[in-house]
């Protein structure tokens, strides 16, 4: 059996397996179908300080090996969201990585505060900030588009939360240079990466010839993106090797729907998996994506999860 044990700034998880925030709202919907506590942490839907209602319907639309969503963030505010989600979410023993958001850098910090407050907090195990986010109304709050703005988010929200919680900063490849992102965050506190959020992209309906979603644009998932999540790990991992960033773990995410699929962003340079559109028509996607990823791991000889993270640098320098 190989060691699946992964040790995430400080986040200690019996494995590398997560949802990627939004596409399992907050636990209850995959409880039905296996025990979430069996994952290596849940990850939230994203929650901000007040409730929001989201963006117009329609709000999705099916694109070639993916497709477009442009929820706007719907969710119930964090005061309701600790009263009610990660309390349930602390009784089934989840060990909860909390993705929150804020429209100002102040609200992010406002709504960390909040949830370190709450009765439930202990079921926290870090925090993902994102700061990322390309289905919402004004372009201008996606704050990993600028190294300063997303400093600030990142440094503001190290400083409200206690420092035994990891903070994850969330970072799009909608950029010129993502490495110049990531190592704005690092040097701002962040303890981590997750890498990529969707892309920004736009389907138009050519019955109507109008865009298909009512917000316009939205964001692309799914298998179509995983070459780019590859791409932005690989970078990013890079420049951790190099020395130009301090080495901090990298959850990957983007179309994972196998194993296979979660070894290219491992070796890659992550240290932890999130799936996501492959849930909505396998429920169980994660279960099984575990499993994949562990007997892929075992076959090519691995005993440790930890052992494979990053390996095709190392690969690719023995081949020059």
């Amino acid at each position: 059996m190989i060691d699946m044990r992964v040790d995430l700034a400080g986040m200690r998880l019996p494995n590398p397996l997560m949802p990627a925030s939004g596409c399992a709202a907050n636990g209850k919907e995959l409880h039905r179908f296996f025990d979430i506590a069996e994952l290596g942490a849940f990850v939230t839907k994203t929650v901000l300080a007040d409730p929001r209602s989201g963006r117009g319907t329609p709000r999705m639309a099916e694109t070639p090996s993916g497709m477009l969503n442009s929820i706007g963030l719907q969710g119930p505010g964090i005061l309701d969201f600790t009263r009610g989600d990660l309390v349930w979410l602390k009784s089934v023993g989840a060990r909860v990585l909390v993705s929150i958001a804020g429209n100002t850098a102040g609200e992010f910090g406002d709504v960390a505060v909040a949830l370190s407050e709450s009765p439930a907090f202990d079921a926290v195990v870090g925090v993902e900030v994102n700061i990322s986010c390309p289905n919402v109304a004004n372009r201008g709050l996606v704050f990993a588009c600028d190294p300063l703005s997303s400093a600030n988010v990142v440094a503001l929200v190290r400083e409200k939360l206690p420092r035994h919680i990891p903070v994850f900063a969330k970072l799009s490849a909608d950029v010129t240079d993502i490495v110049e992102i990531a190592s704005a965050c690092v040097k701002a506190g962040a303890d981590g990466l997750t890498m990529i959020n969707t892309l920004l992209a736009m389907v138009i309906d050519t019955d109507l010839l109008r865009p298909q979603v009512a917000g316009v644009t939205g964001g692309l998932s799914g298998p179509a993106i995983r070459p780019v999540a590859v791409r932005a790990i690989w970078q990013v991992r890079a420049a951790m090797i190099e020395g130009d960033i301090a080495s901090v773990p990298i959850i990957g995410v983007g179309g994972v729907r196998t194993g296979d699929d979660a070894l290219q962003l491992v070796a890659a340079g992550a240290s932890a998996i999130q799936v996501g559109t492959a849930t909505f028509n396998d429920p169980t996607a994660l279960v099984r994506v575990k499993h994949e990823l562990a007997a892929a791991l075992q076959d090519k000889g691995f005993a440790r999860f930890s052992d494979a993270v990053g390996i095709a640098h190392t690969r690719l320098d023995k081949a020059r």
